[in-house]
């Protein structure tokens, strides 16, 4: 009985540090990807501003033409 107990005990101990290192890898790969999303949204928004100052000095200089031409 003692020592199923110990062999139990044991093999219960291996276990448990696999899960625990499994857990800390995936905690940590999960932190990666949310940082990766961050950085992601930054981005984009970025792009969006640019295309938006794109768009409206378009405009500016439509409106600059026109009011020449006329």
């Amino acid at each position: 009985m003692a020592r199923s107990l110990v062999l139990l005990f044991l093999v219960l101990s291996v276990t448990g540090c696999g899960v625990a290192e499994t857990g800390a890898a995936a905690a940590a790969a999960g932190a990666a990807k949310a940082e990766e999303a961050r950085q992601g949204l930054k981005t984009e928004a970025r792009v969006r501003e640019q295309l938006d100052a794109a768009s409206k000095q378009a405009a500016d200089q439509r409106s600059a033409a026109e009011a020449a031409s006329q």
